[in-house]
């Protein structure tokens, strides 16, 4: 799937007027006013993600822009309380829930525990055949435009080689971003006519140390590659990290990432990683926002920036960042 997005001309101005408000904990509520689009529950699992945590500040900053009270509830990993979370969400006074689902494939089950109110998915994005227009929809980035920015960046890197050795760290099990970056990598390269052997493949969780670790136990089968691609720049600097125990260059082997963190563009900047994507969690937040007031208040997407034909998608575009432009997104 390759979906199209920036379809949509810049949307029109949120009337809601409200405080906004900010709560952690499952189970809590928000007891302030609202008005105009009324209050709008936004549950995540939790901010320990270099990335949730910046889409969290980005949908509170929008929040605070447009005048929208946002309520946050960290569920951890439980399905279930996520679950008991938006199932209360009309009875204590919201108009509207964003959902960063802990896990995307209960999308169903949030709906109907939404009793009614309309859901704006971020961060994981349920299968297509769970959103339905101006109700159940999904705000963020097109995860198969971020594969396909690694891949190009490579294949222009090496020369354009014919085959490649290559090495993939996956993100979360299940999770959309690992299924469309890594996939958009693979028909990415096929699509350029390279016969590439995929000598190690595994899930790093997001994780740093992760990616270290199962990239140091892949260098001692004694096995080459030619390229690093990851779902995340967390686990891009555990693999550079990997490459100096080993005694290697990380600059001779171009490692990729995806969200351009501080880190992700410090070390691009440094000349270790080579490349990742500009994941805009602040313009991921505002479309959320944007969305979650409109519908709340009975409208539609069709007015908002990114916003598909077919009303079920906000699409927010990736950014390619190397060492031509990585100063441009540094802190």
């Amino acid at each position: 799937m390759n979906i199209q997005w920036m379809k949509r001309a810049a949307g029109a101005a949120l009337t809601a007027v409200v405080t906004v408000g900010m709560l952690t904990g499952c189970g809590s509520a928000s007891g302030s006013a609202s008005a105009g689009g009324g209050k709008i529950l936004y549950t995540v699992c939790d901010n320990d993600d270099a990335f949730r945590a910046k889409l969290s500040d980005g949908i509170t900053a929008a929040a605070k822009d447009a005048g929208v009270t946002v309520d946050t509830k960290l569920c951890g990993s439980t399905v279930q309380d996520q679950v008991n979370d938006v199932a209360s969400a009309k009875a204590n006074g919201y108009s509207a829930i964003i959902v960063r689902a802990t896990d995307a494939s209960t999308a169903l089950q949030l709906e109907v525990a939404a009793d009614g109110l309309p859901i704006v998915f971020v961060n994981n994005m349920p299968d297509k055949s769970r959103l339905t227009a101006n109700k159940y929809i999904y705000a963020g980035s097109d995860e198969e435009q971020a594969g396909q920015y690694q891949a190009q960046y490579v294949l222009k890197k090496l020369g354009n080689p014919k085959t490649m050795n290559v090495v993939i760290l996956e993100g979360e099990k299940g999770h959309s971003g690992t299924i469309g970056r890594t996939s958009a990598v693979k028909y990415t390269l096929k699509d350029a006519g390279v016969d590439a052997q995929y000598v190690f493949v595994d899930y790093a969780n997001w994780s740093d140390t992760e990616a270290e670790a199962k990239l140091n136990l892949f260098f001692k089968t004694g096995q080459k590659c030619d390229a690093i691609f990851c779902n995340n720049d967390t686990m891009a600097l555990g693999a550079v990290k990997a490459l100096k125990d080993q005694g290697l260059d990380p600059a001779s082997i171009p490692v990729t990432g995806v969200d351009a963190t501080t880190d992700g563009c410090a070390s691009i900047a440094a000349g270790e990683m080579a490349f990742t994507v500009l994941q805009d969690a602040a313009g991921q937040g505002a479309a959320a926002v944007k969305a979650a007031a409109a519908l709340g208040n009975g409208g539609t997407i069709s007015s908002i920036d990114g916003a598909t034909a077919d009303g079920k998608y906000i699409w927010v575009p990736f950014v390619p960042v190397d060492s031509s432009n990585v100063s441009k997104y540094q802190n």
